[in-house]
């Protein structure tokens, strides 16, 4: 598995990134076997974020290297911060809102720390745009938190150019990557400015459900996938190829409890796409040839 920078300046991270959305839902046993089975697949990026599993998926990701202290070498743990919601975790929370105040942010890197049995992050994300945010604040706290050693590069989610642009302008740091919904299900980013902007600025992106969320696809979509056996992968890897491809070099993230799957999005990397299938896959899914 190819390790590629996110900027110039950014973490070297493994072109495909675990995602850690839905490891509450297995036991200490089968998520140890899943964190072995990316590590063994050249998979070394783990992206978490303090809300996962009503907030207790950093924790469980930190007994397992509790239980594994030897892992965290070479690996590299991505979280995000700025959402909160009611739980019983979080008694304070009333209604659902975003906090991206320097206070929080700080608090939550440091518990973060805590829960994954970590002295430092690889990167950290501010998860979601803030209406409130104060871009003073936001610098302030990850100047001081890389100051501190606690954190090594910082970056955004779900940003548009827009916000992205403004919070840079408030950092003498590069925002490292916007992880942002792209799949062949979501095909705005490649159209909208998002992947032209990120690759102005020399950023790749991260992107979230780059399988669409499992959607099922019609069955026209269905005949194009059938070239999967040309390329000798599953209708799950060419997706991935397909947005490997890309020159803004999207690194996507997976999110699955299954060994089996791991292993499969791994051997997308191998598979480079033909340009004309890559536009052939465009078609099937758009119903239209480009212009």
């Amino acid at each position: 598995m190819e390790q590629r920078k996110l900027h110039a300046n950014g973490p070297l991270c493994s072109r495909i990134i675990c995602g850690a959305w839905r490891w509450h839902t297995i036991s200490h046993e089968q998520l140890d076997r899943l964190v072995q089975t990316a590590l063994d697949a050249g998979i070394r990026s783990f992206d978490h974020a303090d809300v996962y599993g009503d907030h207790s998926n950093e924790e469980l990701f930190g007994q397992v290297l509790r239980r594994n202290p030897g892992l965290r070498k070479g690996m590299q743990l991505i979280t995000k911060c700025g959402v909160k919601f009611p739980s019983t975790r979080r008694p304070s929370t009333r209604v659902k809102h975003y906090d991206t105040s320097s206070k929080h942010i700080i608090w939550s890197v440091e518990n973060s720390l805590k829960m994954l049995n970590t002295d430092v992050l690889d990167l950290l994300l501010i998860h979601r745009p803030d209406p409130l945010m104060d871009p003073h604040e936001v610098a302030e706290a990850l100047s001081s938190l890389r100051s501190d050693g606690k954190l090594l590069h910082a970056g955004v989610s779900n940003f548009t150019i827009s916000q992205f642009r403004m919070l840079q302008s408030y950092l003498s740091f590069p925002l490292v990557t916007n992880q942002i919904e792209i799949s062949l299900s979501r095909l705005d980013p490649f159209f909208n400015g998002d992947l032209d902007f990120l690759m102005e600025q020399r950023v790749s992106p991260m992107a979230w459900s780059p399988l669409g969320g499992g959607k099922t696809i019609s069955a026209d979509e269905r005949e194009v996938f059938q070239m999967a056996s040309k390329y000798n992968g599953t209708y799950s890897q060419l997706s991935l190829a397909w947005i490997m491809k890309h020159p803004s070099t999207i690194f996507p993230v997976i999110g699955t409890t299954k060994p089996e799957r791991i292993i499969e999005a791994a051997g997308s990397f191998d598979i480079q796409i033909d340009r004309q299938d890559w536009f052939g896959i465009l078609k099937w899914v758009t119903g239209k040839d480009v212009a």
